[in-house]
């Protein structure tokens, strides 16, 4: 088989593919093994699943697998979005959890996450060595596996059902009283995936009212990609329009993604959403701290940290990092660009359902749409422009382009002084005016993904041009 690899947020392959029976025997052997160490093993591991193809048949394997080795398998009695099955983590006090899925990737994929006890992502310490694990593992070829129900009769097997415990706490997180005085009227896209009946649910419960789409299990996604990117919440926006909703909001398929429709029909982007909350927590709630951002995501948050006296952590891309910046260095908000955010308060995994009901609460105590909450932010901080590029390549123009990127120490960029140049993943130049650029090689694709920010979208695209004339890339 391929070597399977842990990337940002876990191992994720094609069905019947590299994505079979026997691989995630062997994965989940790996994290057993990982896990016979853990002071925690005792209380067991939780197991949750999305709704993908077959995803509750792994999930079986899985705890098969966990029970085999002595270690209790926590099994979710239902399909679970990721933030909630890592929430179950905390109530059990368990050792960490495993997840399949493969988030908002194509139908054809799964995938497995481990969870570790802090209910964040796994940093690479973690990973490297379940597949040191893994690698001896595959060598040897030797699973333990036990039958569920003697595993049960044991007591190294129990379903249970996530959804009362998560729901309890999240609601704690939000200002659900501001809400439901507001009377919202709210369109709800779990986009076919583990969110659904949870962001619906507990909006209508405390007061909105609610349309859900698209909220039964389709293992094809409707034939399109779990993901709520402005490209495919097209039907979302539709319906915000037709109803004269206040707000549009969408789950991806593990629901730890966030998308938003304003009630004018407009898609506000994760960084807005992240400027917008961020601002938000500091002047209405009163959190008072430093924010966690990774390097592709928008420097207003930047701005906002300043004008209050704080400081923003800067993290390579990946939410394990910026989950490790609220554990060990307080940021009271954590965000990045493609979708995920977390706040103090919560655990340290990204959550598209507690986004939303921010979102919810946003508008509810403002009495106003996003749209024009965001032109206020813009007004006092600056507008920012922000987009981002994927460019597909030749894998040896991948390898040449790499390699330039390296050595690419310019003074200057597009009749601009560089400020500061940043190597923490990428080539990140930040210029005298306060534009910036960030170039990130795919892991995976011979692919290169271009990062902009600018005052306006003429300047935005002067840069991005001049990225690619740089380094050839068409």
């Amino acid at each position: 088989m391929k070597k399977i690899k842990f990337g940002t947020d876990g191992w994720r392959a094609v069905m019947a593919d590299d994505f079979t029976f026997s691989n995630v025997r062997l994965v989940a052997q790996a994290i057993a093994r990982f896990l016979q160490k853990h002071p925690l093993k005792e209380n067991g591991v939780v197991i949750g699943y999305d709704n993908r193809f077959l995803s509750e048949h792994f999930a079986e394997e899985v705890a098969k697998v966990m029970a085999g080795n002595g270690v209790k398998a926590l099994v979710v009695n239902r399909a679970a979005p990721t933030p909630v099955t890592a929430f179950a983590i905390t109530t059990y006090k368990a050792c960490g959890a495993v997840m399949l899925t493969a988030s908002h990737n194509p139908p054809e994929y799964n995938g497995i996450k481990f969870i570790p006890e802090y209910a964040g992502p796994a940093l690479p310490a973690v990973t490297d060595q379940i597949e040191e694990e893994l690698a001896r593992v595959t060598e040897t070829g030797e699973v333990g596996s036990m039958p569920l129900k003697e595993a049960g009769e044991q007591g190294l097997y129990e379903e249970f059902d996530p959804m009362p415990a998560y729901i309890a706490h999240i609601k704690e997180l939000v200002d659900v009283d501001a809400i439901c005085r507001a009377n919202l009227k709210i369109v709800v896209d779990p986009m076919y995936g583990a969110g659904i009946n949870y962001l619906d649910g507990i909006l209508t419960e405390i007061g909105s009212s609610v349309t859900a789409l698209h909220n039964y299990r389709d293992p094809l996604f409707g034939g399109s990609l779990p993901e709520p990117s402005a490209r495919v919440l097209h039907e979302l926006r539709e319906r915000v329009l037709k109803e004269k909703a206040d707000l549009g909001l969408a789950l991806d398929g593990d629901a730890d993604r966030f998308g938003v429709i304003d009630s004018g029909g407009e898609y506000i982007v994760a960084n807005k959403v992240l400027s917008l909350l961020y601002y938000h927590l500091m002047t209405v709630r009163g959190l008072k701290g430093p924010v966690a951002r990774s390097v592709a995501t928008t420097h207003m948050l930047d701005r906002i940290a300043q004008s209050f006296g704080f400081q923003v952590d800067e993290t390579p891309v990946g939410f394990k990092y910026i989950g490790e910046s609220m554990m060990k260095r307080g940021s009271i908000m954590g965000g990045e660009e493609s979708g995920g955010l977390s706040i103090q308060g919560h655990i340290p995994e990204k959550d598209g359902i507690l986004a939303c009901l921010l979102m919810a609460e946003i508008r509810a105590v403002h009495g106003k749409n996003l749209t024009a909450l965001l032109q206020e932010i813009d007004e006092k901080f600056g507008g920012a422009a922000t987009e981002r590029l994927d460019l597909r390549v030749e894998p040896k123009v991948k390898d040449r382009i790499s390699r330039e990127i390296k050595c690419f120490t310019p003074e200057s960029f597009c009749g601009r002084q560089v400020r500061e140049r940043c190597t923490k993943d990428g080539l990140k130049l930040i210029l005298e005016d306060g534009s910036w650029l960030l170039i990130r090689a795919s892991g995976t694709e011979p692919l290169f993904r271009i990062y902009v920010e600018a005052d306006s979208k003429e300047q935005l695209e002067e840069i991005q041009d001049q990225v690619i004339k740089q380094f050839h890339m068409k």
